[in-house]
């Protein structure tokens, strides 16, 4: 019986687990440095638009109408520039952005995409001029792209680190696992020898010298300990068993078989099994599997039925369903709920370890089988299964 301790995927599972932690952690330092860069890239952007505003009237101011016949603006391959008039009309501009979209109030401005800054001049001096715009392209996509690489590169280191060391850390449980496992799987051959030395013996005795009530019981209990037995080697073989090639089944006659090997266990407690199945119903299903559904519940019914009881056990068809029915008259179920959690037990004064309807609700699950459970606490429960005809012939 393997546990579920598999070195990849549990080094994976938390190591994603502890990203998604970095994550939660670090998204609001991160928010308060993605506003501080933000705030940072336009302060640059505003010392650079008036440095570049100095420039030009520095430019303009050296420029001797003596000397020079024209006035050649400066351009920039990242800053563009333009005059205005008190209007707001171009003198000359080299700017993207529409007039009507400009803000002539000197200083800094924000505009989408575009930065600019405006300098007004008191007097016309400059070309009769009364403002200098000054603009460039604000790269916002930039600065994002260079914080959220810087993001995933954290995060991307702090996955491998964390699977590097949680695998490292998972070896010396997967060793222990597999030794487990090992020794669960030589435990278990070594049980089946003697519960079938014992069966075999019984059966010859009674043979030879006839019934013996003694014996019957050796042999009922024997018959438990395999059911037992049973739930713990499929558990062990279920990926294989899965992988099993469904069978055309009697149903009828293979219920009919289970019942015979459980009445001399309810014998034990004087339960008499009461049948009610249907002839010549097949079905497409893998004979492990449904073994395991019509004996745990059997063994359930006559474990948690009073004694001198009956439990009744049905087999039919309705409509587009074959009807599996399980009645006792037993101490019923508190928690219908949990009744297919691994481990769980109503009684834990009746023995078992709690895996055999787990078992049921997972085959249940894979061979999408429909369950109804009705139960009266002191009174009996009684567990309804149905399988789909259009999967059985």
């Amino acid at each position: 019986m393997q546990l579920d301790l598999n070195e990849k995927k549990f080094s994976l599972k938390y190591s994603i687990f502890y990203t998604i932690l970095i994550i939660i952690i670090l998204v609001i330092p991160f928010a308060i440095y993605d506003r501080f860069i933000y705030n940072l890239e336009e302060a640059k952007t505003e010392i650079a638009l008036k440095k570049k505003s100095i420039q030009i009237i520095n430019e303009m101011e050296n420029f001797d109408k003596q000397i020079h016949k024209f006035f050649s603006f400066p351009r920039y391959k990242s800053f563009q520039a333009g005059l205005y008039d008190e209007n707001a009309n171009p003198i000359f501009s080299l700017i993207d952005l529409k007039l009507s979209s400009l803000d002539l109030t000197p200083g800094y401005h924000k505009s989408d995409s575009f930065r600019y800054y405006v300098t007004k001049f008191n007097n016309k001096k400059y070309f009769n001029s009364t403002y200098l715009v000054v603009s460039t392209k604000f790269n916002i996509y930039g600065i994002l792209e260079n914080i959220l690489i810087i993001f995933l590169s954290i995060l991307i280191i702090v996955f491998l680190f964390s699977f590097t060391i949680l695998k490292s850390f998972a070896k010396p449980f997967q060793q222990i696992n597999n030794t487990l496992d090992d020794f669960i799987k030589d435990a278990m051959h070594e049980i089946n020898t003697p519960l079938s030395i014992i069966n075999i013996n019984v059966d010859m005795y009674n043979e030879k010298f006839g019934h013996n009530k003694y014996f019957s019981r050796i042999k009922s209990a024997s018959k438990i300990l395999s059911t037992i037995y049973d739930d713990m080697s499929y558990i062990i073989k279920e990926n294989t068993i899965n992988q099993t090639e469904k069978e055309k089944i009697n149903f009828s006659n293979f219920l009919k078989k289970s019942i015979d090997y459980f009445k001399d266990i309810a014998e034990l407690k004087g339960i008499a099994i009461i049948s009610d199945i249907e002839e010549n119903i097949f079905i497409d299903f893998i004979p492990t599997k449904l073994q395991k559904i019509i004996d745990n519940n059997l063994s359930n019914a006559i474990k948690y039925s009073k004694e001198e009881q009956e439990v009744l056990v049905t087999l039919k068809k309705e409509n587009n369903y074959y009807l599996l029915g399980f009645r006792d008259h037993g101490i019923g179920i508190k928690d219908v709920d949990s009744i297919f959690s691994r481990y769980y037990r109503e009684d834990h004064t009746k023995g078992g370890f709690g895996i055999g309807l787990n078992i049921v609700g997972k085959i249940c699950q894979e061979e999408n089988i429909q369950v109804k459970i009705e139960s009266t606490f002191g009174k009996g429960s009684y567990f309804e299964y149905r399988f789909s005809i259009n999967s059985s012939s």
